[in-house]
């Protein structure tokens, strides 16, 4: 299935906000943003980057802008969806009833190509890989497990490390290992399983 097939069917899915999630990709295909899916959700690139993206959850749908903290947004409109964990991320939420206002959005799209251009990003923050003993003990012992941690992304091995070292006491730790190591040596990340890309 293509992009566009793949769009489609996640609106068709979402069909309390069809009408709305058409109407905001009719407006964000007249810009010059390439339209692809990405995390699962339709998104809109520039430059191979992520700038916008659309949704539908449960209680409403919603237009992200990834960088939407540099956006004037002069009637209020955009919200943080996550308050203390997302720096850059704005949302614009649509609810049951609410009309879209294709001005209002046009207007976000043209400043968000324009603030990429210029570029105005908040770089996301580097987080370290904090291993606990016990692994760091079983990579030590098994090479093979250790060269297929190491080939996974930062992020991947950041989840195992994190959940392992997130049991309280070590034989729940040993336990955690014992359990990802088959995973690992797949090259599968902790939370793969649960992606729907």
């Amino acid at each position: 299935m293509n992009d566009k097939e793949k769009i489609d069917a996640y609106i068709r899915k979402h069909d309390k906000w069809t009408a709305q999630l058409e109407k905001l990709r009719k407006v964000l295909q007249t810009s010059e943003l390439i339209e692809e899916v990405k995390w699962g959700v339709p998104s809109y690139t520039l430059d191979n980057k992520i700038l916008i993206s659309i949704a539908g959850f449960k209680n409403h749908c919603a237009v992200w802008f990834h960088q939407g903290v540099f956006l004037k947004d002069s009637v209020s409109a955009l919200v943080n969806a996550q308050e203390g964990t997302t720096k850059g991320m704005r949302q614009l939420r649509i609810g049951p009833g609410d009309k879209v206002d294709e001005k209002l959005l046009r207007s976000y799209v043209i400043e968000t190509i324009a603030n990429h251009r210029a570029g105005r990003k908040i770089a996301p923050n580097k987080k370290s890989l904090n291993i606990s003993s016990e692994l760091a003990s079983a990579l030590k012992q098994d090479k093979k497990l250790n060269t297929a941690f190491r080939s996974l992304t930062p992020g991947k091995q950041r989840e195992y490390a994190d959940h392992i070292a997130s049991a309280k006491q070590a034989a729940a730790r040993l336990s955690r290992i014992e359990k990802a190591a088959p995973l690992i040596l797949q090259g599968v990340g902790l939370h793969d399983k649960y992606k729907n890309c």
